[in-house]
């Protein structure tokens, strides 16, 4: 008579509490930065400027109203669309750019591909200090200063090697079978691409397209020296609350805290896709 199997189970780690324990600290100490702009933003420059800090200081709004340019009469809004126009705008260009290279590179790849990849990741080891005046020339040269078309095509060269290396990732870990199904069933490249690439990368284009996007937001040498009155972004306008007469911590909290909402609800938003994309080809 046999014995009816048991199933036992694995022993528990000891260790998942304290490592549990771990990543919440380490998550803590990441936000104590945000948390300490959010709360000095809603001080008043006198309780922002004290030292010790005044933790229980009266809340307040002036902040964001000076922001929005309740005394000054500066609005926040051309920048902030300028910097929405210039990080969406080569954002999209640089994933129709980045999507059939990583294809011909991963997918179907040509002769030397290796030298390829490197000749991307070698545009990423000049200094961008090193080629801003040359730029600046060029711009001047073409008419295109304080223009903000002038921001994307820089974003989007930029960004394009990262997006390429990312992509290229993404793209070799699809399965050679179901494209070789597609093409037995007589689908061409542009539907391999739409039908079958796009659906089986989504995440990982998500990933590329949050990371591009932060970056454009968050640039400001490019925007800061090509820019004026005209095309100027949302972190160049953040600069204009350092003044002469000193610095308001308050106003530029309250400004760093609006400038930061985007980003950060593009990335709340997206934080399902961003973790399979960035985890994809990882060992499960």
């Amino acid at each position: 008579m046999t014995t009816p199997a048991v199933a036992v189970r694995p022993p528990r780690s000891r260790s998942g509490p304290l490592l549990g324990l771990l990543a919440w600290l380490l998550g803590l100490l990441f936000f104590v930065p945000v948390g300490w702009m959010v709360l000095t933003s809603l001080h008043s420059e006198s309780d922002a400027a004290s030292n010790p800090p005044a933790f229980a200081a009266p809340l307040t709004l002036d902040g964001y109203r000076e922001f929005f340019g309740a005394s000054s009469g500066a609005s926040p809004w051309p920048p902030l669309l300028n910097s929405v126009t210039a990080s969406v705008a080569s954002t999209l260009i640089v994933l129709a750019l980045a999507i059939p290279a990583a294809y011909a590179l991963a997918v179907k790849p040509v002769q030397k591909w290796t030298d390829v990849l490197f000749f991307f990741l070698s545009t990423k080891m000049l200094p961008v200090v090193a080629a801003l005046l040359p730029l600046y020339l060029i711009a001047q040269t073409a008419g295109l200063l304080d223009n903000i078309w002038l921001l994307v095509i820089l974003y989007t060269s930029m960004n394009l090697p990262i997006a390429v290396w990312m992509m290229r990732s993404f793209l070799a870990e699809v399965p050679v079978a179901i494209l070789e199904a597609a093409e037995l069933d007589g689908a061409r490249l542009p539907a391999v691409l739409r039908r079958v690439i796009l659906p089986i990368t989504a995440p990982g284009i998500a990933a590329t397209a949050l990371i591009c996007f932060i970056f454009s937001w968050n640039e400001m040498l490019f925007a800061r020296v090509l820019t004026g009155v005209v095309a100027g972004t949302a972190p160049v306008f953040l600069t204009s609350f350092v003044t002469s007469q000193g610095l308001f911590l308050a106003k530029v909290c309250a400004a760093a805290t609006v400038i930061s909402l985007p980003v950060l609800a593009a990335g709340f938003a997206a934080q399902d896709k961003l973790v399979q994309g960035l985890s994809l080809g990882a060992v499960k």
